[in-house]
C-alpha cells in the first residue's frame, strides 16, 4: 500500500450547505494542519475542530475538521474530513489547496479499495458500498446496508467452515492413516455431509436470483408482430412518446429501450421490431435480434392485437414465447375483443394500462427483505462464484457416489473453496480490483 495522501469531493459536486474533501494517507493530519488554524495535531481521534482554512495569509473558508487516528478509520490510514460551506467554488478552492500542498487526487473508489487492501472489510463489503451509493429501490438499499454489516461475509465463511470440515476429515485420514482413533473415511460417509452443503448452495443461489431481478431490474421484452401496439405500450408505461408510433406496420425496426419504476419494481423495457416474415433487410435484421431476445428476458410481453382474430404471426409467437415468463396482453380493447385467448386486456392507445401493471406486481412484488432472507448475494459476479464453487461440490458428490477415492475427490473440493474465498477477495487477482473499484464515486 502507498502511503501517499489521497485526496477528492466526498459530497456531490453542487451547491450546498456543506461539502466534505476527504483526506487519507499517512501523517494526512499534520499535512492538514499546515493549512488549518484549528490545533489538531495533539487532538484524539474521531474529534471535531473549528477553525479556517489558509493559502498563506489569505482565509480561504471557515470550516469544522474531523480527525480519525489509526486503524479505527474506514480506509485503515489516518483521515481528515474538512467540512467547508458548500458552494461549487469555494470546495474546488479548498481542494486545489490540498493538492497544491501535495495531496494526490483519489482515483474511483480508491478509499475503499485502501479499506479492503488494508482488511478494514472485505470484497463483498466494499461493493455493498457502492450498491448502496447506486441502489434504485429500498430492496437494493437493504440488501446493501447487509452487505456492510458482513452478511454475505458471515453466511459465505460458513459455506467455508462447512467445506473445509469435509476437508480436513479427508486430509487427516491421507496424512495420518496409522492413527487408530481416527475414523476411517469411505465416499459413503462423506456424502450426506457433501450433499447437505450442496443443497445449502442451491437455495443461496436461487433466492440471489430472485431478488437480484429486485435490486437491477427485471429485463422485460415487447413482442407481438407489427402493428400490434407494442410502441404504443411501451410509451404508456414510460408515459412519455419514446417509440416511433404509427399505422405502418414495421414502424419499429430495431430495438428501443426504456426503464420505468412500478412501486419498488424496476423494468428494464426493451420494445422490439414486429416478429414476421419479410424481405426487408434492415427489418429482417431487427426481427432476429428480437428473436434472440425473448429467451434471455426475465419477462416477456406478448402483445396481440384483440380487434382481430388470431394470425398464423400470433400462433407462432405464442408457441415461441411457450416457455418463457410471460404475460400475453391483449391490445386495443376499446375496439372489442374477437379472439378467446386468455390474457389482460389492455387499451394502450387510450394509457388504459392498469390491468397490466397490476398483474407485474403481482408476479414481482416480494415485500421488504426480512431477516430470515440473510443469506442473500449482492450481485452477478459472487452468485457466479457461488455457483463455480456449488458445480465443484458437485463434481465431488458424483465421484463420492461411483466410489472414487477420497484423495481424488479432495481436488473438486479444494476447487470450490477456492470460490468461495474468491467471493471475499482473499484470491482477488489485481486486474479485478482495478476493475470492480473503478466503478464507485471518486469520493467513496
Amino acid at each position: 500500500m502507498n502511503d501517499d495522501i489521497i485526496v477528492a469531493i466526498a459530497t456531490s459536486r453542487l451547491e450546498a450547505a456543506i461539502s466534505i474533501i476527504r483526506l487519507s494517507g499517512k501523517d494526512c493530519i499534520a499535512f492538514v494542519q499546515q493549512f488549518f488554524t484549528g490545533k489538531i495535531i495533539d487532538k484524539a481521534s474521531h474529534t471535531i475542530t473549528y477553525g479556517f482554512i489558509k493559502d498563506q495569509d489569505e482565509k480561504v473558508d471557515e470550516v469544522l475538521v474531523n480527525i480519525y487516528r489509526g486503524h479505527r478509520t474506514f480506509t485503515g490510514e489516518e483521515m481528515v474530513e474538512i467540512n467547508c460551506h458548500g458552494g461549487v467554488f469555494i470546495t474546488q478552492k479548498v481542494l486545489n489547496l490540498c493538492l497544491k500542498k501535495g495531496a494526490r487526487m483519489a482515483e474511483h473508489g480508491e478509499f475503499s479499495k485502501r479499506a479492503f487492501l488494508n482488511g478494514r472489510i472485505d470484497l463483498s463489503q466494499a461493493e455493498a458500498i457502492s450498491d448502496l451509493i447506486s441502489a434504485k429501490n429500498d430492496y437494493a438499499s437493504q440488501l446493501a446496508l447487509k452487505g456492510i454489516q458482513g452478511n454475505i461475509s458471515h453466511f459465505i465463511e460458513d459455506l467455508k467452515e462447512d467445506l473445509i470440515q469435509i476437508i480436513t476429515q479427508i486430509e487427516v485420514n491421507i496424512d495420518y492413516p496409522e492413527y487408530e482413533d481416527v475414523e476411517e473415511l469411505t465416499a459413503d460417509s462423506l456424502l450426506p455431509k457433501s450433499v447437505k452443503l450442496q443443497e445449502k448452495m442451491d437455495h443461496i443461489i436461487e433466492s440471489s436470483k430472485n431478488v437480484h431481478l429486485l435490486k437491477d431490474g427485471i429485463s422485460t421484452v415487447i413482442i407481438g408482430k407489427p402493428n400490434v401496439g407494442k410502441s404504443s405500450l411501451l410509451n404508456a408505461l414510460l408515459d412519455e412518446d419514446k417509440a416511433i408510433v404509427t399505422d405502418i406496420a414495421g414502424t419499429t425496426r430495431d430495438i428501443v429501450e426504456g426503464t420505468i419504476r412500478l412501486d419498488q419494481i424496476v423494468l428494464n423495457m426493451i420494445d422490439t421490431a414486429g416478429i414476421r416474415d419479410t424481405d426487408d433487410v434492415v427489418e429482417n435484421i431487427g426481427v432476429h435480434k428480437s428473436k434472440a431476445l425473448i429467451h434471455k428476458a426475465d419477462l416477456v410481453l406478448l402483445v396481440l392485437d384483440g380487434s382481430q382474430p388470431l394470425t398464423q404471426e400470433d400462433k407462432d409467437l405464442l408457441e415461441l414465447s411457450e416457455d418463457t415468463n410471460r404475460i400475453i396482453v391483449i391490445n386495443k380493447k376499446d375496439q372489442g375483443v374477437l379472439n378467446d385467448i386468455q390474457g389482460i386486456s389492455i387499451s394502450a392507445k387510450d394509457h388504459d394500462i392498469d390491468p397490466l401493471i397490476q398483474k407485474i406486481k403481482s408476479m414481482f412484488e416480494l415485500g421488504e427483505i426480512t431477516s430470515s432472507q440473510d443469506d442473500i448475494l449482492a450481485n452477478a459476479r459472487q452468485i457466479q462464484l457461488l455457483e463455480k464453487a456449488n458445480q465443484s461440490l458437485k463434481s465431488a458428490i458424483e465421484a463420492m457416489k461411483q466410489q472414487i477415492p477420497t484423495d481424488l475427490i479432495v481436488t473438486d473440493l479444494y476447487e470450490s473453496w477456492e470460490s468461495l474465498k474468491e467471493i471475499l477477495g482473499e484470491r482477488a487477482k489485481e486486474d479485478l480490483l482495478d476493475e470492480l473499484f473503478k466503478r464507485f464515486c471518486i469520493g467513496k
